[in-house]
């Protein structure tokens, strides 16, 4: 069976809206309301994303995308915050799968 191993949250968050968006850690942590610390913690991989946090991402980042593939597919009502709930839990679940944390019969 082939390995999926989905990437971070931060990571996400990173390519498709930092980087793309110019931004920096300081700069993107000023508009979502949070410490440089807190984001640098969540795109470094050190945190995961609380709801709380997904809603202040899709308030200040996500509207700010050029409209392509990915952002229009996360636009669509009601996914914009949701979609980083979800990146979280999938990749939690594979990292929970692939270090032998699974549960037991």
């Amino acid at each position: 069976m082939k390995m999926f191993n989905p990437p971070h949250p931060g990571e996400v968050l990173r390519e498709l809206c930092l980087e793309p968006l110019g931004l920096t850690i300081t700069e993107a942590a000023k508009a979502l309301g949070v410490s440089r610390k807190t984001l640098s913690s969540l795109v470094n991989g050190r945190s995961g994303i609380s709801p709380e946090m997904a809603i202040r991402l899709a308030k200040a980042l996500i509207p700010r995308l050029k409209v392509g593939l990915i952002s229009k597919c996360i636009m669509i009502s009601g996914w914009q915050s949701k979609i980083w709930l979800i990146l979280k839990f999938v990749h939690s679940l594979q990292h929970h799968k692939t270090s032998g944390q699974g549960c037991k019969p």
